[in-house]
């Protein structure tokens, strides 16, 4: 009989704890809307859609998982490049009535924009320099006829490197030095233009060949490049950051740290990427973690017993992951994103899903499967709680301008 009642007083105690949690639940659901105050947009980066081949097929991708922006990737279409490319405006042809078609369809879908394109602007085979610089140069163009700035509407790009500068003595400086001589007339066109050119901090290690003995390869691939970047600049206000986390992940630098010590107003874009480390496995208990994995002979790597990289990407011990997708990674992204949030941050999050069980196994259904989880993963940090779980608030928007613009194509050569 004692027993009976016990169990009887556990279930009324239970249930009443259920009423009193649902109550709670139901409060809490009323007030979230209003104690959330960001409302971030999450943009998808189209590298990972390289199966569609114009606006409109990303535009419905975009749609299908609920983003709200893209960065549109519009590289050259004869890049010798093989990794990350696609072409999703025509660039030798965008005229003012592209330019309606594109800010109608922004406006109609509710999906906001940027371009993009990231090569070595001032390294390598100097033709394909000049070619990579003219490139950035019409997507500057393309960025002003979209609005620039007033639609916030950048142009994307990396920086490079020039190896043999870098192996020269005081390289590092000296590619400062060409830096400035590459960028600050392009800074300077785009200005005039009203356009921001924002360059991602990616080291590109894979660039070099497994032969190389280092692998740095794009100039704002750590924090102290940065800042002298815009130290060295006459005029650095056309210039700003895409910031990406897993970079700094692999270097074992936390990103939270980073954005605390950088100049948090240069920070325009972050990209939603992640890193997972591998710092006990045989490859970086035989090579170590502060240079990379070194090429020798397969033969004798082999009588060695020594692990050797499979190619120029595999040799610092990690893979690129996507929050929540799969598993953890080695970056905690709540720390992360919430203390971007502390800091004011208001601009897009841009996934760039170059995930290993993603997009690199080139199943379109599994590219977009982690674009979705990694925009429910970000979600409850930057979104506000509705009825409907957390949610873009799309009445935020305001509707993108055409500024009717048309303005010449120019060259380096004009520029300079």
């Amino acid at each position: 009989m004692k027993a009976t009642t016990n169990r009887r007083q556990f279930f009324k105690a239970a249930a009443a704890l259920a009423a009193t949690s649902a109550l709670g639940s139901r409060d809490l659901l009323a007030r979230s809307p209003k104690a959330n105050p960001h409302n971030n947009p999450i943009w998808l980066m189209t590298s990972a859609l390289a199966c569609e081949k114009n606006f409109d097929g990303v535009v419905k991708r975009a749609l299908e998982v609920g983003a709200q922006g893209l960065e549109l990737c519009v590289f050259r279409s004869d890049t010798d490049r093989k990794d990350h490319v696609a072409t999703h405006l025509d660039y030798d042809n965008f005229t003012p009535e592209t330019a309606k078609y594109v800010l109608d369809k922004c406006n109609e879908t509710g999906l906001r924009i940027s371009v993009g394109s990231y090569d070595n602007l001032i390294g390598g085979d100097s033709a394909q320099q000049i070619n990579n610089q003219n490139h950035i140069l019409k997507l500057i163009r393309i960025a002003a006829m979209l609005g620039g700035d007033a639609n916030d509407v950048v142009c994307g790009s990396f920086v490079g490197y020039d190896v043999e500068l870098g192996n020269q003595e005081n390289g590092f400086e000296k590619n400062l030095e060409k830096f400035k001589k590459v960028f600050q007339p392009m800074l300077n066109y785009a200005k005039s233009l009203g356009v921001t050119v924002c360059v991602e901090n990616c080291p590109m290690e894979g660039w070099r060949p497994l032969s190389s003995t280092d692998c740095y390869c794009n100039l704002p691939g750590c924090l102290a490049a940065r800042k002298l970047m815009y130290a060295i600049l006459d005029d650095d206000s056309a210039l700003q950051e895409t910031y990406d986390p897993s970079h700094d992940i692999w270097q074992h630098i936390d990103p939270t740290d980073v954005i605390n010590a950088m100049d948090f107003k240069k920070l325009r874009r972050v990209h939603i990427k992640g890193t997972r480390n591998f710092p006990s496995d045989a490859q970086a208990l035989h090579w170590g973690r502060l240079f990379p994995i070194q090429n020798v002979n397969s033969a004798l790597a082999k009588k060695a017993g020594v692990p050797v990289a499979a190619h120029e990407w595999d040799r610092l011990n990690y893979e690129p992951r996507l929050p929540g997708f799969g598993g953890s990674d080695s970056c905690d992204w709540a720390k992360f994103l919430e203390n971007l949030m502390e800091k004011g941050y208001k601009n897009p999050f841009v996934i760039e899903n170059e995930g290993s069980n993603s997009s690199h196994t080139g199943n379109i259904g599994a590219t977009m499967q982690g674009f979705k989880a990694t925009i429910l993963n970000t979600a409850p940090v930057i979104w506000s709680l509705g009825a409907n779980g957390y949610e873009f608030d799309k009445k935020a928007l305001k509707p993108m301008v055409n500024p009717k613009l048309n303005p010449k194509v120019v060259t380096m050569k004009e520029i300079a």
